[in-house]
């Protein structure tokens, strides 16, 4: 087994990924020859999921940037989704060089320190042409300086069976001294994408706390034309890409909805188990805390088939 160091863990998308062995839309996801070692993360509350469903790593919560690297455990894989706000193409508005967007170093810092045999980085579109690509050449010769031969690829979650839109940059890199140039898997389900009714499995629910309301409803019906709104998803279609706000969706947005019943025009929201499916964790993944604790974590998560795939052929390329 190799060792794995998950930075920035979350509740555990990339830890789900990696470590397989798994059920989603009745495909079994075969465990893979990764052993989760160490996690941190700076959210007590996405730990608190995390620990319910990965029970045998040592679970640190923590700033990164007050974590010594020789406090982490010697690794073969380094893993970390570095926070992205500042990258997102939501909100271009954000700075860019804010400490949420420095936090890259740290992972650089870690993975030049601990030299495990590969580490996989993974963050927004954004990141790949904010300030016309210039960030992301810095990021890109900051691993390159610390010792690896990097691949990237800008990945749809959609080409890999997952039920969403979801398009992530993936950098993997392996240390020189391997010799090793990654290739990305193809695509699994690029021309047969998995659509949004295998994680809406009934689309009226009982639970009224999930519609919006009938002034929800006419304020997006009075909202100036130029407002992305209503953005009512079709179940034969993956899903528009979630966000970490579920909890706090809007008609008036660019939040995916479900239109229930368009002549009473009852809108709803997901509920957190079809957020959960949308980003293909499985039905057996459970979540701590608040529901919109478990929205925000969701939301934030990378899709663990998706990171299933990128994770297998570097298994693949370890093993030859």
């Amino acid at each position: 087994m190799y060792k794995v160091v998950s930075l920035f863990a979350g509740c555990g998308g990339c830890d789900q990924g990696i470590t397989g062995d798994f059920v989603f839309n009745q495909k079994r996801y075969e465990r893979l020859p990764f052993e989760l070692t160490y996690a941190m993360d700076i959210d007590q509350k996405a730990l608190h999921t995390h620990m319910l469903n990965f029970r045998d790593s040592i679970i640190k919560c923590a700033d990164v940037c007050d974590v010594e690297s020789s406090e982490i455990p010697d690794c073969d894989v380094i893993i970390g989704g570095f926070p992205c706000q500042s990258f997102s193409t939501v909100n271009p508005t954000k700075n860019p060089f804010d400490e949420r967007a420095n936090l890259y170093k740290q992972m650089v810092r870690i993975v030049k320190d601990k030299q495990p045999q590969v580490f996989i980085a993974e963050n927004v579109k954004g990141l790949m042409t904010l300030h016309k690509g210039e960030i992301f050449k810095k990021i890109y010769k900051a691993f390159e300086d610390a010792g690896y031969t990097l691949s990237y690829r800008l990945l749809n979650a959609a080409d890999y069976g997952v039920p969403q839109k979801r398009e992530r940059m993936i950098m993997v890199g392996f240390r020189n001294d391997l010799g090793i140039k990654f290739e990305f898997p193809e695509e699994t389900n690029k021309n047969n994408w998995v659509p949004l009714s295998v994680a809406v499995q009934k689309l009226a629910i009982d639970e009224q706390k999930y519609y919006f309301s009938k002034r929800a409803v006419l304020g997006m019906k009075n909202a100036k034309p130029n407002m992305k709104r209503g953005l009512w998803q079709h179940l034969d279609e993956p899903c528009l890409t979630v966000t970490s706000h579920l909890a706090k969706v809007s008609l008036n947005s660019r939040d995916p909805v479900l239109l229930v019943d368009p002549e009473k025009e009852l809108y709803r929201r997901f509920t957190p188990r079809e957020a959960a499916r949308i980003q293909s964790f499985p039905d057996e993944f459970n979540f701590a805390g608040s529901e919109t604790d478990a929205y925000r974590q969701i939301g934030n998560a990378v899709p663990p088939v998706m990171f299933w795939h990128v994770t297998k052929k570097v298994a693949d390329y370890l093993e030859k």
